[in-house]
């Protein structure tokens, strides 16, 4: 895990909205229309681990999703929205708050999942 963060893969089975594409790691969602849009995500690591979890939109971290907790924790969620430009990317990210460290995901798809969809 780098400093700056890391991209979470996710599963490809996804809750997207229409207009959404997502390139072949499953880290960068692209909304193809302009408009509000509701994202939320959850991310469950297999043990409690010092370290944050936010969107990163259009190579920048996005504060009203970021979550920085002082204590340990193994899961992470946040839901907000947003107006995103035509052609907006996003992905979601795992940060160290302390130490570099690994974050291992629960397997059989309860590690991680992103939901985007579009209001208007």
């Amino acid at each position: 895990m780098a400093l700056s963060g890391t991209a979470v893969p996710l599963p490809s089975a996804q809750v997207l909205s229409a207009d959404i594409t997502a390139n072949a790691g499953n880290t960068v969602f692209t909304a193809a229309t302009a408009g509000r849009y509701r994202i939320s995500y959850h991310v469950n690591t297999t043990a409690a681990l010092l370290m944050g979890s936010r969107l990163v939109i259009n190579g920048v971290n996005n504060t009203a999703s970021t979550i920085a907790p002082a204590l340990a924790v193994s899961n992470f969620e946040n839901e907000i929205e947003v107006d995103l430009a035509a052609g907006s990317t996003i992905s979601l990210q795992l940060y160290p708050l302390a130490l570099v460290g690994i974050a291992a995901l629960i397997s059989g798809g309860a590690g991680a999942s992103l939901m985007i969809v579009r209001l208007s």
